[in-house]
C-alpha cells in the first residue's frame, strides 16, 4: 500500500465558510522564511510539459492498454452494483472479471470534466485541478512520525494536527491533504472523524475525504454539508479523495465502496494504480505504463457509471524496487520516465494528472532523502503534474510523516513555485534600464533597478545557510534538518486558527460526538 508500501487507504468565514481571508499566518510563515511572497492558491504553470513518447510510442500503449481490458480484464473485487453496471454498459462481465469492448472506457470518460474547483471553505483558498495549474498537498498515509524530538514512533491525534497547522501555514502548499498521519491513539472506526475535523477546523484549505470504509466516506460528505452547505455540496466538488488500484488489474470492494460515495455526490476521486514495478507491474517503462492506463481506465470510467461528470483524476503512484531486496526505490530514472508517459496518457484523454511528491526511502532526513526527493519533485513538476500528493513530509518510503522532512520539503515547494512562473519578459523583467545605468566594468549592487528589486529577485531559502563558515561556527555549527526543526518549532508556537463560524464547529462536534456514541471502539 502507499501510505506503508502497502496501501494509500489507510480566514473570515459567512456562515456557510465562503468568505475570504484567514490569510494573516501565512502571512506571518512567509516573512519568517516560508518562502518569498503571500500564499498562492495553486500554480499556474508558464513553463512548457517535458515529453518523453513521440505519437508513436503513445498509440503503442493505447492500444496494449486496450489488449489488457478486452483479453485480459480487470477484476472489480466483491461488488455485485458494479459488475451489474458493467454488464449493463456493455461490457462482458466473467465472475468478478469485466472485460472491457475497445473504445468503451473512453466512451463513459467523455462526460469528465478535464478541469474542476475544489471549493475551500475559504473562497480564497479554492483550487484549480487541471489544466496548466499545479496545487501541492502533503504526505499521506504513514502510521508513525518522526518528531521534534528525534524520536521514532507511532502518529498521534495531535501529530495530525500539528501537520494540518504546518500545512495551513505554508505559502507552498496549496491543500491540506488527508491523511497527513495515521493517528493510531484513536479507534480506527472513529480516527476519520477526528482526522475530517482536524482539517475544517486547522485550516481553510481544501482537503481530501476518508477512504478506508464506505460509511466513512458519507461521514466524511455529511460532515461536508454541514460545513458548505447541502445543495453546496451537491453542485460543487469540495473533496478530492483518493481510490487506489489494488495492482494488478484489481478493484477492491472498499476502495469501489468509497469510489461510488463520492461519485455519486458528485466529489472528485484520484484513480491510482498503486505500482511497485517488478512486484506489481512488469520490470520495464512500457509496460508499466500499459498496465497504468488500463487499470485507470477502468476505474476512472467506473466512475462516469456512478454519475455522469463526476471529477476523476487520472493518478499514478510508480516506484522500482531492488532486485536483490525486494525494497522500494525513489528517485531512480525508470519511475520518473513512468511519470512523464503517464502525464502525456492522462492530457490525451483530458483528464487532470497526479503523481510524484517528494518521495524517498531514507531513513532520516538526510542527504539521500534530499537527493531522491528532488529526482522525484523535479520530474513531477516537469510532467506537468496538477495534483501533486506526498508533496512534503515523506520519509521512509511512506512508514514515516517528519517533522524536519515536512519544513525541508516546503522549501523546495516554494522554489519549486517560481520556477514555474518561468522567464518574466515584462519592461522590469528585461532590465534594459539598468543596463543602460550601468554600463562598462561596474557593477549593478547600487543601481535603481536592483534597489527596487532586491526584496523578491531571487527565492530566499528558509532552511540553507548561506553565511561565512566563521559566522556558521558561531551560530552554532546547524545543519540543515537542525533549521528546520527550529522553524517547525517556531511556526506551531506562532500557529493561529482560522475563523470558523461557532455554530458550524458545534454542529461538527455534535456530529462527531452522536456518531461516536453509536459504535464501540475498534482498533483493527
Amino acid at each position: 500500500m502507499e501510505d506503508n508500501l502497502l496501501s494509500e487507504q489507510e480566514g473570515s468565514g459567512t456562515r456557510r465558510g465562503r468568505g475570504a481571508g484567514g490569510g494573516a499566518a501565512a502571512r506571518r510563515a512567509a516573512r519568517s522564511g516560508g518562502g518569498p511572497g503571500v500564499q498562492q492558491t495553486y500554480i499556474n504553470r508558464k513553463l512548457k510539459v517535458y515529453d518523453v513518447l513521440d505519437e508513436e510510442g503513445l498509440a503503442l500503449i493505447e492500444k496494449n492498454a486496450d489488449i489488457v481490458l478486452e483479453e485480459v480484464g480487470i477484476e472489480f473485487r466483491d461488488d455485485a452494483e458494479a459488475l451489474a453496471l458493467w454488464k449493463e454498459a456493455g461490457a462482458d462481465v466473467k465472475g468478478e472479471r469485466v472485460h472491457f469492448p475497445k473504445g468503451l472506457c473512453r466512451s463513459l470518460l467523455k462526460t469528465a470534466p478535464s478541469t474542476y474547483t475544489q471549493h475551500a471553505r475559504n473562497a480564497a483558498r479554492s483550487v484549480q485541478i487541471g489544466g496548466n495549474a499545479t496545487v501541492f498537498a502533503p504526505v499521506y498515509g504513514p502510521p508513525f512520525v518522526r518528531d521534534l524530538d528525534g524520536n521514532r514512533r507511532y502518529a498521534t491525534i495531535e501529530d495530525f494536527r500539528n501537520f494540518v497547522k504546518l500545512a495551513y501555514m505554508a505559502p507552498s502548499i496549496h491543500h491540506s491533504g488527508g491523511t497527513v498521519c495515521e493517528p493510531v491513539d484513536v479507534p480506527v472506526n472513529k480516527r476519520h472523524l477526528d482526522m475530517i475535523y482536524a482539517h475544517m477546523r486547522y485550516s481553510d484549505k481544501p482537503f481530501m475525504g476518508s477512504v478506508t470504509a464506505p460509511e466513512r466516506a458519507e461521514d466524511t460528505v455529511e460532515m461536508c454539508k454541514i460545513l458548505f452547505g447541502e445543495k453546496f455540496v451537491d453542485e460543487n466538488t469540495v473533496l478530492t479523495s483518493l481510490i487506489n488500484a489494488n495492482s494488478p488489474m484489481v478493484f477492491d470492494e472498499t476502495m469501489l465502496g468509497a469510489l461510488k460515495v463520492y461519485a455519486r455526490n458528485n466529489q472528485a476521486c484520484i484513480v491510482t494504480p498503486f505500482i511497485l514495478a517488478g512486484a506489481m507491474s512488469p520490470v520495464t517503462v512500457a509496460g508499466t505504463l500499459t498496465q497504468v492506463l488500463a487499470e485507470v481506465l477502468a476505474g476512472a470510467s467506473f466512475t462516469q457509471l456512478i454519475r455522469p461528470g463526476a471529477p476523476v483524476i487520472f493518478g499514478t503512484f510508480a516506484s522500482s524496487i531492488s532486485m536483490q531486496s525486494g525494497a522500494p526505490t525513489f528517485g531512480t530514472p525508470e519511475p520518473s520516465l513512468v511519470s512523464y508517459g503517464a502525464a502525456q496518457l492522462a492530457r490525451r484523454l483530458g483528464l487532470p494528472f497526479r503523481t510524484g511528491g517528494s518521495l524517498c526511502a531514507s531513513k532520516v532526513p538526510d542527504a539521500q532523502a534530499a537527493y531522491e526527493s528532488a529526482n522525484t519533485l523535479n520530474s513531477t513538476v516537469l510532467a506537468g503534474t496538477n495534483f501533486v500528493l506526498h508533496a512534503a513530509g515523506w520519509l521512509e518510503g511512506g512508514l514515516a510523516s517528519c517533522y524536519e522532512k515536512f519544513m525541508m520539503d516546503i522549501d523546495q515547494l516554494g522554489m519549486q513555485q517560481k520556477f514555474c512562473e518561468g522567464v518574466d519578459l515584462s519592461e522590469n523583467g528585461q532590465a534594459m534600464d539598468a543596463i543602460r545605468q550601468v554600463g562598462p566594468g561596474s557593477h549593478f549592487l547600487g543601481c535603481d533597478h536592483t534597489q527596487a528589486n532586491f526584496q523578491t529577485a531571487f527565492y530566499r531559502s528558509s532552511i540553507a545557510d548561506n553565511n561565512s563558515y566563521e559566522q556558521w561556527l558561531a551560530e552554532g555549527q546547524k545543519t540543515a534538518p537542525q533549521r528546520a526543526n527550529e522553524l517547525a518549532r517556531r511556526w506551531l508556537e506562532s500557529y493561529e486558527a482560522p475563523h470558523l463560524d461557532p455554530a458550524i464547529d458545534e454542529a461538527l462536534k455534535d456530529f462527531i460526538a452522536r456518531k461516536k456514541e453509536s459504535m464501540p471502539d475498534a482498533f483493527t
